[in-house]
């Protein structure tokens, strides 16, 4: 159905997979686009004062359309992007990034009851959004839970250098950053992140993709040393003094097992559950229309 367009997504298997060559070992006629993530500034300024509130976030972007064949979300987006006819989500696949939520040194807050009615920065219909309730309601209690809706992860990243935020969950290359200038992660958020297949791709590229991504995982397992320099890629420059690539993970890691109908199920109850998404969003497809298994 024409060229497959590939696009990191703030990770390292897409470079991985494209500086060894897997995309065109598996016969995909492919373009590689970047997003312009590492060029982008956040959108937020540096100035007093609270944030604006950002009322848009990943399954808006989906919502929308994406520039690319393959794009990544948390599964509650994806699931439910697939729920509503944005795509299909691939069920062959998910992976798992490390996330928490931050605060900056010398913060009251040292412990996760401490949270409680401190808002906490997220990006709305975001892994970020929906990972801080699942890892804080269990810990304070739905009413003591407050988020505050402020962008993308660079948002959050410059907010929580600003001081403007009291605390942000935070995943993938700009939470190392946060860690090694010095800011403490209260509490574990890290979670599952899914895949949407647009209309514009076969099963057949798809696979073809997919196959390329865990020869690229292999890789990045055996000898991270080599590859974590693309982790600056995803950070504007403005950034990279700030971070060295010698103390950071991997970041997300893929995971070549199947996202089945129970996870699905299970998902989409718990977004209905928390009134995550109003009418004209909600989703109505079930698995085995939603989702390449």
């Amino acid at each position: 159905m024409g060229t497959f367009i590939i696009q990191p997504h703030s990770r390292l298997q897409e470079w991985v997979a494209e500086e060894n060559g897997y995309f065109t070992d598996e016969g995909l006629d492919y373009v590689f686009r970047h997003s312009g993530e590492g060029s982008r500034n956040p959108s937020v300024n540096s100035a007093e004062g609270a944030p604006d509130e950002v009322k848009r976030g990943a399954f808006e972007s989906m919502e929308a359309g994406r520039a690319c064949d393959v794009s990544s979300a948390c599964h509650w987006a994806v699931g439910m992007a697939a729920s509503a006819q944005h795509g299909r989500m691939w069920g062959h696949a998910y992976s798992v990034t490390p996330a928490g939520v931050w605060v900056p040194p010398g913060s009251p807050v040292t412990e996760p009851e401490h949270l409680a009615g401190v808002p906490v920065a997220v990006g709305y219909h975001s892994g970020s959004h929906f990972s801080a309730l699942q890892a804080l309601e269990p810990l304070l209690g739905p009413e003591s839970v407050e988020l505050q809706f402020v962008g993308g992860p660079l948002d959050r990243l410059q907010l929580l250098l600003d001081r403007r935020v009291k605390a942000g969950n935070v995943f993938g290359t700009p939470s190392y950053v946060l860690e090694q200038q010095g800011f403490r992660k209260v509490v574990d958020t890290s979670f599952m992140i899914g895949f949407l297949i647009q209309d514009t791709a076969t099963d057949e590229d798809a696979a073809k993709y997919f196959r390329a991504l865990q020869r690229a995982q292999r890789d990045i397992d055996v000898e991270p040393e080599r590859y974590k320099h693309y982790l600056l890629n995803e950070l504007p420059e403005k950034y990279h003094s700030m971070l060295d690539i010698r103390r950071c993970g991997i970041g997300e890691r893929l995971v070549f097992e199947p996202y089945t109908i129970e996870v699905f199920e299970r998902t989409h109850r718990w977004m209905v559950l928390h009134d995550l998404f109003p009418s004209d969003q909600a989703g109505a497809l079930d698995y085995e229309a939603a989702v390449v298994h």
